[in-house]
């Protein structure tokens, strides 16, 4: 029903998760260290890579003091200004056509998040195939209309957002020209633990926004993206980075190219797995029904003898008849004699 295609890419829930890498800042300001993320994500087997579009002047103002400053002691940035923050994270503008032009080369979609107007434009320079509207930014609905005027497929992340705010960005997605889109269930903490994942709200967002749905994964390990596909999810996007070792704003929470590895393969499992509805043995299954429990003769029996528990009993393999109807056979007689090892069948009694 909500299927569609970014690039070549079918997404939704006939097809395979789609798996972002998301590089965020963890080139660490070196383009060849970008480019080797991108060859990471491709060999690992991700089906896209996605950068963030901005600059420190387009995201805050460049004051130390006050509420520009990162205050909370929980938090992996706590000391620095908000500008210095984005400084370090960024993606430089003219970084982005080379980093695209790799992942197109290794087979793999490249896109980003916009995050004020000027990055959008910039984007449609480069035709980008979709657009991701970060979790921060699920409020902005200058932005989302003006995403949602380029046409193309639209990915938002629902962190911190009501049902109201979320049916808000929706409404103006889809009225502003969206005519694809996914919400990412996610949880603006970094990282993310289990407990406060709550991947039932997943297929709670397909049924109220009728579109396909996803998680934005900030806990580490591949647990909660296995059980977000099993809910329904047909995107899985996650950061990503050389090693954890290597530092950077956002490699704490990052997963490494094994890892990256394993989920592109565990959620691709578990899809596989969902299948549907049914009972009784499969085409594959129908080898194994020899292995059932059936009657057989476990004593030699002389012609005219009587079934009993010495010398009939339910064992393996299933060539007899059923072990339910045991009760019913003792007493019975055979017409002919039967050696020890014969599965009973039905012709065989008086």
């Amino acid at each position: 029903m909500s299927s569609f295609r970014i690039g070549t890419r079918l997404i939704g829930p006939d097809s395979t998760p789609f798996v972002i890498a998301e590089m965020s800042g963890n080139h660490n300001q070196s383009l060849e260290r970008a480019l080797a993320i991108v060859e990471a994500a491709a060999k690992a087997g991700a089906h896209a890579l996605k950068l963030q579009t901005y600059t420190p002047d387009t995201m805050t103002l460049d004051l130390n003091v006050g509420e520009f400053q990162i205050s909370d002691p929980q938090s992996l940035w706590a000391g620095n200004s908000l500008y210095e923050l984005y400084r370090q994270a960024y993606t430089p503008w003219e970084w982005h056509q080379p980093i695209f032009a790799r992942a197109a080369e290794l087979g793999m979609l490249a896109f980003s998040t916009p995050f004020d107007e000027s990055a959008v434009d910039f984007l449609e320079s480069l035709n980008v195939p979709a657009y991701k509207i970060a979790s921060f930014e699920n409020t902005d609905i200058p932005l989302i209309r003006k995403v949602a005027a380029t046409g193309k497929p639209m990915i938002i992340s629902t962190g911190m957002a009501s049902v109201a705010e979320i049916d808000e960005a929706v409404r103006a997605a889809r009225v502003a020209g969206c005519e694809h889109l996914v919400l990412l269930k996610c949880t603006s903490t970094y990282p993310a633990t289990a407990d406060n994942s709550n991947v039932r709200t997943i297929p709670h967002l397909r049924e109220l926004f009728k579109c396909e749905v996803g998680l934005s994964d900030h806990t580490m390990g591949v647990g909660a993206a296995v059980a977000a596909v099993a809910l329904g999810a047909s995107v899985i996007e996650k950061h990503f980075t050389l090693a954890r070792a290597d530092g950077g704003v956002d490699s704490s929470f990052s997963m490494e190219p094994q890892e990256l590895q394993m989920l592109t393969l565990e959620t691709e499992r578990a899809w596989r797995a969902l299948g549907q509805v049914s009972y009784g043995a499969s085409t594959a299954e129908q080898g194994s029904l020899i292995f059932r429990r059936s009657l057989y003769v476990v004593q030699d029996i002389a012609e005219g003898e009587a079934l009993t528990l010495n010398n009939l009993r339910p064992i393996r393999p299933g060539y007899g008849l059923p072990p339910k109807f045991l009760e019913q056979l003792l007493g019975m007689r055979l017409k002919k004699a039967v050696p020890r090892g014969s599965a009973l069948t039905w012709d065989m009694l008086k």
